[in-house]
């Protein structure tokens, strides 16, 4: 395509295309460029491609004419290509611009890798191949390797009959509710949900309303804890344990134990803090935690912390947790939504 010069008279009936940052941007280019007559024919966003996304925002195409006069004859439509002049780069589009590019590690720190990742890749015999390669290649091989690594561990039994954990605040209700959901809908699995509240209340939340929705029994303890039908599921809520003091989560040992629950599912808010997050899994370990579910993956802006705790951990991921609704957003294969949403282009 030929480029527009800019101070080479513009042809009636020809469409020209824009690629601006914004409308104004487009309205002042336009008037510049093609006069008071031009008439824009279409818009559209544009999203930079491969790798440009981690550090590019998305851009409108816009198409404008220059009507013919109605004596003269429509000139052919030629579509003409002009990029508007960008603003002033920001620091990192200076340094692709000038071959400084960002080099793997520092790409990866800003996804939320930590040190402790970043070790266990570069530690790998092929780190040097990766770190000399196209950036996608690398992407998608470390990809491979974390989601490698995390997957390869032996997978537990699917639950039956299982306690939901956590600290207050952290979703545990709700979490309970999507695993319901998936249970009812996805599996076709019937059985019911036993509530418990010991030396301290335990607000059900919409759990009561939502078994009924879902037809599943609600029932509070010392209800039947053992499956009612063959083959059918026993949750339970409980009450939330005790970060600071350990000790106070004495009566919900004591209630695992007595009743023989082995699968023991812990709900971490993956926006706290790394030290509030190992704080919390500290617990529950103490508890014998068996399964890990993370919420608030919507208000996390940096998942890549997670791999700590999906690769330190022996504990295994049930899902990731996108959003507050009792059903739905969630993401069942925490270890490729992680590889998707901190390598951008490793799919």
């Amino acid at each position: 395509m030929n480029l527009l010069a800019p101070n080479s008279a513009p042809a009636a009936g020809t469409c020209y295309r824009f690629v601006v940052e914004s409308a104004e941007q487009a309205a002042t280019l336009i008037r510049e460029r093609l006069g008071e007559q031009a008439r824009v024919l279409s818009v559209r966003s544009v999203n930079p491609g491969g790798w440009w996304r981690l550090f590019s925002s998305p851009k409108l195409e816009v198409i404008a004419q220059i009507d013919p006069a109605p004596e003269e004859p429509a000139a052919p439509t030629v579509e003409i290509t002009t990029e508007a002049p960008a603003a002033s780069p920001s620091p990192v589009a200076r340094r692709l611009q000038t071959g400084a590019l960002p080099s793997l590690p520092e790409l990866l720190r800003r996804s939320g890798y930590s040190d402790n990742i970043l070790r266990r890749l570069e530690s790998a015999p092929e780190w040097s191949d990766l770190t000399s390669g196209p950036l996608h290649r690398a992407f998608v091989e470390i990809g491979r390797q974390l989601c490698t690594q995390v997957e390869s561990r032996p997978a537990r039994p699917a639950l039956g009959r299982a306690a939901f954990l956590g600290a207050p605040g952290v979703g545990r209700t709700t979490a309970l509710c999507k695993w319901l959901a998936a249970e009812v809908f996805r599996h076709a699995r019937l059985g019911h949900v036993v509530t418990a509240e010991f030396d301290r209340p335990n607000n059900p939340g919409p759990l009561p309303v939502f078994c009924e929705a879902l037809g599943v029994p609600l029932a509070h303890y010392p209800a039947g804890t053992q499956p009612a039908i063959p083959g059918g599921f026993v949750y339970f809520d409980l009450p939330g344990i005790s970060l600071r003091a350990p000790e106070d989560n004495a009566r919900i040992a004591a209630f695992l134990e007595q009743e023989q629950i082995t699968e023991r599912v812990l709900v971490l808010n993956a926006a706290y803090e790394n030290a509030a997050l190992r704080r919390a899994l500290a617990v529950g370990r103490d508890l014998g935690a068996t399964h890990v579910i993370f919420t608030h993956l919507d208000e996390t802006p940096q998942w890549g912390r997670l791999w700590d705790y999906l690769l330190e951990s022996d504990l295994e991921p049930l899902f990731l947790s996108t959003g507050p609704s009792l059903t739905g957003d969630c993401e069942a294969e925490a270890a490729q939504a992680l590889a998707r949403r901190t390598l951008p282009i490793a799919d």
